[in-house]
C-alpha cells in the first residue's frame, strides 16, 4: 500500500529534544583542555543537531508518495480526504526548514571559528534552530493527522476492475465471493460505515479487481452528502466497468422502481460501461425485466460465467497518466527566529 510507508510525523518538541539530546551526548566523556578542543566540541554538537534536524524533516516529505506519480483514484480521495494542495505547503514547509536549519549550522560553525566563546555561539544558533522547527510545528501535526487517515485508505490496485453496486441484499456480496472463490477482503475505506470489499480473479493470465462499496454505491445520489459524492468522482478514475445487480423478486426489501431510479443514478454519474443484471433467478417469484440485458442466480451460478465475460469486454483499455514532478511552495515569508 502506497502510503503505508509514512512513518509517524514528530512533533517540533520531540525532534527538538531528540537533536540536543543527540548532541550532548557528543560532549560526554571527553575532556576539554583547551580553546581548540572547545570549539571542536562546540562544532560537533551543533553539525550533529543540525544533521539531526535536516535528516528528520527530509524523511518526513521522502516517505509522502510524489502526487505526480500517484494514480487519478488515490489522487482524488487524498484532495478530499486532507487536501493535496494543504499536503505539498506543509511539506514544503518542511523542506524550507529542513534547508534552512543546515544553512544555519554552516554559518554559526563559520562563527564559532572566529569567536572567543564557541558556547555561546553555539547556543545561539540553538536558539535559532529551535525556533525555525517551532515555527513548522502547525505543518508536521497536519502531516501526522494527515498520514494517519491516509493509512486506513483501500488498497486498490490499478488493474481492469469490475465494480458492483446495487440495493443491499440483492445478492453483491455472494456474486463477489462466487466469482473470486473466496471470501474476499474487507478493508477500511473512509465513506462507508463497513468497508469496501475487494475480490480477485484471473482470465488468461491477467487478474482482474472486483469491488463493492457498501454504503456508497446502494441508495439514491439523492442521499449522499458532497464528499460521498466526491468519493464515487474518485471511483470514476479506475479503469473500469460497472455491474449493478438488481432483484426483481423484491425480497430484498426494495421495491423495482426504485431499484430503476438508482440505476439512472448511476447512469447520470459515472462515467463508464454499465451492464445490469437481475439476480435471483432461482426463485419461484422472479420476473424477467425487459430492460435488464443478464439474468443470472448466485445461489445456483446460472449465468455467473456470462456475465464475467461480457464484463471482461466492457472493461476499458488503461488510461494513459502524464506524471509531473512535485513542486512543494515556499512559505510566504521565513518565519521570525529570535
Amino acid at each position: 500500500m502506497i502510503f503505508e510507508k509514512i512513518h509517524t510525523v514528530p512533533t517540533s518538541e520531540e525532534l527538538i529534544n531528540k537533536a540536543f539530546k543527540r548532541a550532548s551526548r557528543t560532549m560526554s566523556g571527553k575532556t576539554i583542555t583547551g580553546k581548540d578542543s572547545r570549539l571542536s566540541a562546540n562544532e560537533s554538537m551543533l553539525l550533529t543537531a543540525a544533521n539531526i534536524f535536516t535528516d528528520n524533516l527530509a524523511n518526513v516529505v521522502r516517505r509522502f508518495p510524489s502526487f505526480g506519480n500517484l494514480s487519478p483514484f488515490y489522487y482524488e480521495l487524498t484532495d478530499i480526504l486532507v487536501g493535496v494542495e494543504e499536503l505539498k505547503m506543509a511539506l514544503g514547509s518542511l523542506d524550507w526548514a529542513s534547508r534552512k536549519i543546515h544553512e544555519v549550522g554552516r554559518e554559526y560553525v563559520g562563527k564559532m571559528r572566529k569567536a572567543d566563546n564557541p558556547d555561546s555561539v553555539r547556543k545561539e544558533a540553538f536558539g535559532r534552530i529551535a525556533s525555525i522547527i517551532k515555527s513548522i510545528d502547525k505543518d508536521l501535526i497536519f502531516l501526522n493527522k494527515a498520514r494517519n487517515i491516509l493509512r486506513k485508505l483501500p488498497e486498490v490496485g490499478e488493474e481492469p476492475t469490475i465494480i458492483v453496486a446495487g440495493y443491499p441484499n440483492v445478492g453483491k456480496s455472494s456474486f463477489v465471493s462466487k466469482i473470486t472463490g473466496a471470501s474476499p477482503e474487507v478493508a477500511p475505506y473512509p465513506f462507508t460505515t463497513k468497508g469496501v470489499t475487494i475480490g480477485h480473479f484471473y482470465r488468461d493470465n491477467v487478474r482482474y479487481q472486483v469491488m463493492d462499496t457498501p454504503g456508497l454505491l446502494d441508495r439514491p445520489m439523492s442521499e449522499r452528502n458532497d464528499i460521498e459524492l466526491q468519493a464515487i468522482t474518485a471511483i470514476n478514475h479506475l479503469d473500469a466497468a460497472l455491474l449493478l445487480i438488481m432483484d426483481p423478486s423484491e425480497s430484498c426489501g426494495y421495491e423495482i422502481q426504485d431499484q430503476k431510479n438508482l440505476l439512472e443514478e448511476i447512469k447520470e454519474h459515472f462515467d463508464m460501461p454499465i451492464l445490469v443484471v437481475s439476480n435471483k433467478a432461482d426463485r419461484p417469484e422472479f420476473k424477467k425485466l425487459g430492460d435488464v440485458e443478464m439474468n443470472i442466480s448466485t445461489i445456483t451460478g446460472e449465468g455467473i460465467e456470462e456475465v464475467i465475460e461480457k464484463l471482461i469486454e466492457m472493461i476499458p483499455e488503461p488510461k494513459v497518466v502524464v506524471e509531473e514532478a512535485d513542486t512543494f511552495p515556499e512559505p510566504e515569508q521565513d518565519p521570525g527566529y529570535q
